[in-house]
């Protein structure tokens, strides 16, 4: 049985493709795949640089939070009052109506209970708490307006939580004054 040339060449190109086949199902495919794997690992390793960066990223702006908040926390705690300074505060508002010839009906302080700063459990390193200081006084309105600016100056932190003005007649040609002033005593 001999061939004929039509299938010795076809014979041939059988031969040359399962050669193919074999070659590429034994080398080819097998280097595909590592490829392949290698590229996922690739992506695998950008994404957790990728993350890392932004990791780092907000650590420093974290850090930087940390650092403004501290500084913020230190402005307002030399603005608060400790104990001596308190009775200081009220002999200064007493003391400063004398010059604007205003007339101090009553200084009454209202301490709230201790505030525990946020985010402390137990004992912390320091305490404050609110006190109000309700008075009531005669003045103008020229007048009060410089008190309530030197009040403003004063190097604590002090809030004007309420003020009612109003004319009566007792108190002519001066208004009556009631002003609601808050602020913070830290305790060491």
């Amino acid at each position: 049985m001999r061939l004929k040339s039509r299938e010795k060449i076809l014979l041939v190109f059988v031969v040359i493709a399962i050669a193919f086949f074999v070659f590429d199902l034994s080398y080819c495919t097998p280097q595909g795949r590592k490829i392949a794997g290698l590229k996922e690992e690739i992506k695998a390793t950008d994404l957790k640089l990728a993350e890392s960066l932004l990791l780092t990223k907000g650590a420093e702006t974290v850090e930087a939070e940390v650092t403004r908040l501290e500084q913020e926390f230190d402005r307002l705690s030399k603005k608060a009052l400790k104990g001596e300074e308190f009775r200081a505060f009220l002999r200064h508002l007493a003391r400063e109506s004398d010059p604007l010839q205003m007339k101090i009906i009553s200084l009454v302080p209202q301490e709230e209970k201790p505030l525990i700063p946020e985010g402390q459990k137990g004992l912390p390193a320091f305490q404050y708490r609110k006190v109000a200081v309700q008075m009531v006084l005669h003045s103008t309105y020229a007048k009060l307006g410089s008190y309530l600016k030197q009040i403003e100056d004063l190097p604590f932190l002090i809030n004007v939580d309420g003020l009612q003005v109003e004319r009566a007649e007792e108190t002519q040609p001066l208004l009556k004054v009631t002003m609601r002033l808050s602020m913070y005593i830290i305790s060491l």
